[in-house]
């Protein structure tokens, strides 16, 4: 990557930023574009500033993200403005000659009941989660046009699919958010405003993988360096936990002492969901961070800045 120009799309994002802080040691000059300077959404912005800068490379990791409420709720805004996003960089990196270019998907692509730990192959073998199709159906669409650039065109381009991610710069918007970031704040929240009890969505009961955005970073960047095949790859810890037991490492990271209990009114989402990444650990690189320590020093960095919410307060 030594003197690559490097486009990192959605580096205001938690994926962007991380992806951006690990580039800063590989000696190569890092691209950002705000949203002022173009509309990922509008094709004629994205190929007049893809023509005018000419990166070697892309990161694409600009994309609209949310938690199971937000996916309801939004259905037009994260199936649409998603499509757009990744269709636009990826004809204009294209028409650019764009070299080497790594498309970002998500976990949720995958078949609410696909065999666990979940193989890349598994990609299109049954139903989607009713709760985030709309993302995950966007999503499978990137994933198959970089294997098409890579087909018709023969360009050097590759897919990952990170699992459930957070760290720094993550969404804690209580609406919108994905699960980890919202219980940070629920909990964060409830301990400041000594609130005797928390009520959290669902039965508690599904597992989940989570894995910090920067070991996600250095994953991305290492394949950059080493892959280069038509699969798309598994990133992921290759741990996972019960939301009963995510909310009881939070509880004890905030310092929240008081009960909590689960609303089984609520959606549960895909049971389980485990990413298998074998063919990651093969190419030579493993997750190494735990979760507790991943979320300790998130919760550091994030929350002194945050107030309660206008109905906490």
């Amino acid at each position: 990557m030594k003197g690559k120009r490097i486009w990192v799309a959605g580096h205001r994002g938690m994926v962007g930023g991380a992806v951006v802080r690990r580039l800063q040691s590989e000696n190569c000059e890092i691209l950002t574009a705000s949203r002022e300077a173009v509309d990922l959404v509008e094709q004629s912005a994205v190929r007049v500033w893809m023509a005018k800068h000419r990166p070697d490379a892309v990161v694409l990791a600009a994309a609209k993200v949310g938690g199971i409420k937000a996916n309801n709720d939004f259905p037009v805004d994260f199936l649409y403005k998603n499509l757009m996003i990744q269709t636009n960089i990826l004809q204009a990196a294209h028409e650019a000659n764009v070299e080497r270019l790594l498309f970002l998907g998500s976990s949720c692509i995958y078949p609410k009941f696909a065999p666990q730990p979940i193989p890349e192959e598994a990609l299109l073998t049954g139903p989607l989660e009713p709760t985030n199709e709309w993302y995950a159906i966007a999503k499978i669409t990137g994933i198959k046009l970089v294997q098409a650039y890579r087909k018709q065109y023969g360009h050097n381009w590759i897919s990952a699919m990170p699992t459930n991610l957070y760290g720094p710069g993550d969404n804690y918007d209580l609406e919108t958010s994905h699960v980890l970031p919202a219980l940070l704040r629920k909990f964060h929240e409830a301990k400041i405003t000594e609130a005797p009890s928390i009520t959290l969505w669902g039965s508690g009961k599904p597992l989940r993988e989570f894995m910090h955005c920067d070991d996600l970073a250095d994953a991305l960047v290492y394949l950059l360096k080493a892959y280069s095949g038509n699969v798309h790859v598994n990133v992921g810890s290759g741990e996972e936990v019960s939301i009963r037991e995510l909310a009881e490492i939070i509880a004890d990271v905030v310092g929240y002492r008081a009960p909590f209990k689960f609303d089984t009114s609520k959606p549960d989402g895909t049971p389980r969901k485990l990413m298998d990444t074998s063919m990651l650990k093969d190419l030579g690189w493993s997750c190494t961070r735990t979760l507790k320590d991943g979320i300790s020093s998130t919760y550091k960095t994030s929350f002194p800045r945050l107030e309660p919410s206008e109905g906490q307060r």
